[in-house]
């Protein structure tokens, strides 16, 4: 019987399957991360999902990363990306600054409730190198080293421990490899690069 007065939430169920994979590959700009999630995807081919940060925010909603963004919450559109593509059996990496403050409960709560394998990476880059890389990008006409310098958070990690960091002296292949090998996203016949 409706007696007019509001419902509690549905429990949300879990996210996913047991054989879905949920890669998370966090850290400052110009770190790699958007680069690492490239490879991942072209080394294991169809059926992995790469949810950018800097897509859904900047170019989707065009929003500025502040506190309570339509990309952020519970519910915000990173967290629900992630849960579709995982839903609709793609392994997915989530990828960005997602900085541990803002984005730390939606990225828990997305793990938490990932009934798969999940494995959360930081690219802990020093400031130096994250300009120095910055500097090879088109994004570099538009975003200044200050500008940076206000984004830059070192050693930003979520709490509790979920993340393994991974220095600026693990190349591309070797960070990609690492994440492959750690994730077991090795399709059929792949071999790390030598």
């Amino acid at each position: 019987m409706d007696n007019g007065t509001e419902k509690p939430p549905a429990v949300r169920a879990g996210t996913g399957s047991t054989d879905t994979v949920l890669v998370v590959v966090r850290g400052p700009s110009g770190a790699g991360k958007s680069s690492t999630a490239a490879r991942i995807r072209s080394a294991y081919g169809r059926g992995l999902a790469v949810v950018g940060q800097d897509l859904l925010r900047r170019e989707v909603l065009r929003e500025r990363d502040v506190a309570d963004g339509a990309n952020i919450g519970l519910i915000g559109l990173i967290g629900l990306v992630a849960r579709h593509a995982l839903d609709s059996g793609f392994h997915t990496v989530v990828e960005g600054i997602l900085d541990a403050g803002r984005y730390g409960a939606m990225l828990t709560d997305l793990v938490a409730g990932h009934r798969g394998r999940s494995f959360l990476y930081y690219l802990d880059v020093g400031f130096a190198e994250t300009v120095r890389r910055h500097a090879t990008r088109p994004l570099s006409a538009e975003v200044s080293a200050e500008q940076m310098a206000d984004w830059y958070r070192p050693l930003d990690l979520l709490p509790g421990g979920l993340e393994h960091v991974i220095g600026e002296d693990s190349t591309l292949d070797d960070t990609v490899t690492r994440i492959l090998t750690d994730s077991t996203l090795t399709p059929p016949g792949w071999t790390p690069p030598p």
